[in-house]
């Protein structure tokens, strides 16, 4: 990580014009991520990859209708104008896609293009499959089976299994260019350095772990989505400090995750922070395997009510909410689970002791860390806070820390994973903003990573039911209902441990204007301009 802190130290002192005082109609942010996200198509480093180079340089057949700040942010055709779902087989879907559409290139977006992205990362004897891609995309393509053009603008989807949930997927599977990936010698290597969407950026050039520069593309199909800035900048700087010394100093415009304590601070310097409610928690996700103490409900239950949530809140200057399970009491998919949530030393110590534990023979465990990435807030502190937590009841944490990339990629691995043993559970900030992602595909044992999100081998076969009734649900009335059993059922099984909801904080400078914070993990940058 010293090579890291070094190239966001530079990032901060070096005396580079491109980062000196701000033009008008630049925008500069300051990323938590250690590096520029994989510009292909398929981005890296998490949903924060997907914020600052999915939705801005592509498009997915679906997307997010980010321009509401009082409302969860909800689907809406993108690339595809309208779809169906076949009432005689409810696994075929068929999607009429947008016309006139053009990649940043020039070439049409049609239904070759749609065939050509999804064997790009599914179709592993295709010339144009690409591991890197399919790696970052495997959970959101996992219940598609298959796929075939109708005529230029129609496409139909095949689903493993009846999936109501597939058109919040395709919000994050983007759209390449097919004729800038045969032009420039069908290399993914070289589509990287200059790539092309159908987004309303265009890259222009970057550099690994230092910045990407975009324009404006004014020809998007979407004329209200025209962006209203000139020039986008990204800037990866992991370390919270220094993305608030870049904003002080007037080198940055926008900053993501400022530490808590420097609040006040930005706030006497007349900066913007901005928060909203938004579908994110903090937890542990933990192993099920035979040599993890979290096997036993006990013993989970236990660390759930070891932890001083208020403590947390405190800490992270009010930037957090205290998590009674994977949602939101107040969201439609909470339920009405039983085992409550809540801060309960003794009867940790209660519960630890039933399972053969005590502060004088705890609980061994080791959880895999990182420092920084994708909106981690405090990791390093909250982790210290909540390990002194645990051995006051009785169980002793032991960290592995890892960089935030590497860290995903082990979580992607699963607990089995020969790299992952003796690891008991990994600490990767975690969304609900679609129900695959927040519960179905966490708790469903069919849904193992990379398939799935069920990273630690959780086994329930009432979740499983559940799992099941809720991809084959398609009112969203009554899908909320099931996910509100579902979500109960794996809170009173302590599925994972849960520590807060943060409030999706950043900062800006006083003369950043026309942001609207979504209640979402991504955010249009779209409307914002530096004036």
């Amino acid at each position: 990580m010293s090579a890291v802190s070094a190239v966001a130290v530079t990032a901060v002192t070096a005396p580079d014009p491109v980062r000196a005082q701000s033009k008008p109609g630049t925008l500069r942010v300051a990323m938590t991520a250690a590096d520029i996200p994989l510009t292909t198509g398929q981005p890296s480093q998490g949903a924060e990859g997907i914020r600052f180079l999915g939705i801005t340089l592509y498009d997915g057949l679906t997307r997010w209708d980010l321009s509401k700040s009082d409302q969860a942010a909800k689907i809406v055709p993108a690339l595809a104008e309208s779809w169906t779902v076949d009432e005689a087989d409810r696994k075929v879907w068929t999607f009429k896609l947008r016309k006139g559409v053009k990649f940043h290139d020039g070439s049409e977006f049609n239904a070759d293009a749609v065939v050509f992205n999804f064997e790009k990362l599914m179709k592993k004897d295709a010339p144009q499959f690409d591991q890197a891609q399919s790696n970052q995309g495997a959970s959101y393509y996992a219940s598609i089976a298959g796929w075939k053009k109708i005529d230029d603008y129609t496409v139909e989807i095949t689903t493993k299994r009846i999936d109501a949930v597939l058109p919040y997927n395709l919000a994050s599977l983007f759209m390449s260019s097919p004729a800038r990936w045969a032009e420039l010698g069908k290399d993914w290597g070289k589509f990287a350095e200059k790539p092309s969407g159908t987004g309303p950026w265009m890259l222009e050039s970057f550099k690994p772990r230092e910045r990407a520069e975009m324009v404006r593309n004014p020809a998007h199909w979407d004329k209200s989505r025209i962006t209203k800035s000139e020039r986008l900048i990204l800037l990866p700087m992991p370390d919270a400090n220094t993305r608030v010394a870049a904003l002080l100093s007037g080198q940055v415009d926008w900053v993501e995750a400022p530490p808590p304590d420097a609040v006040p601070r930005l706030k006497s310097q007349k900066m913007q922070i901005v928060t909203n409610v938004y579908p994110h928690i903090w937890p542990y996700q933990i192993s099920y395997l035979d040599d993890s103490p979290f096997k036993d409900v006990r013993v989970r239950k236990a660390a759930n009510l070891a932890i001083d949530r208020a403590g947390l809140v405190s800490m992270l200057g009010g930037l957090a909410a205290p998590a009674k399970g994977m949602i939101d009491d107040k969201h439609p998919w909470f339920g009405k689970p039983t085992f409550e949530i809540k801060y309960d030393p003794e009867q940790a110590k209660k519960l630890l002791k039933e399972a053969g534990y005590s502060v004088d023979k705890p609980a061994k465990v080791k959880v895999i860390i990182s420092p920084a990435g994708s909106g981690q807030m405090q990791p390093l502190p909250m982790n210290e806070f909540i390990k002194e937590n645990f051995r006051d009841v009785g169980i002793d944490m032991e960290f592995e820390v890892l960089d935030w990339e590497a860290l995903r990629t082990r979580r992607r691995m699963g607990a089995w994973a020969p790299e992952n043993q003796g690891r008991h559970g990994v600490n990767n900030s975690w969304a609900y903003w679609d129900p695959d992602i927040g519960l179905i595909a966490t708790a469903a044992s069919f849904a193992k990573v990379p398939a799935g999100y069920n990273w630690g081998g959780f086994n329930d076969a009432k979740a499983d039911e559940l799992a099941t009734r809720a991809k084959e649900t398609f009112d969203p009335t009554e899908q909320a209902k099931v996910l509100g059993e579902l979500h109960a059922r794996i809170v009173d099984e302590a599925m994972w441990i849960w520590m807060v909801h943060d409030l999706n904080p950043r900062a800006l400078r006083p003369n950043v204007k026309g942001f609207v914070q979504a209640q979402s993990w991504f955010q249009d940058l779209t409307p914002v301009v530096v004036e």
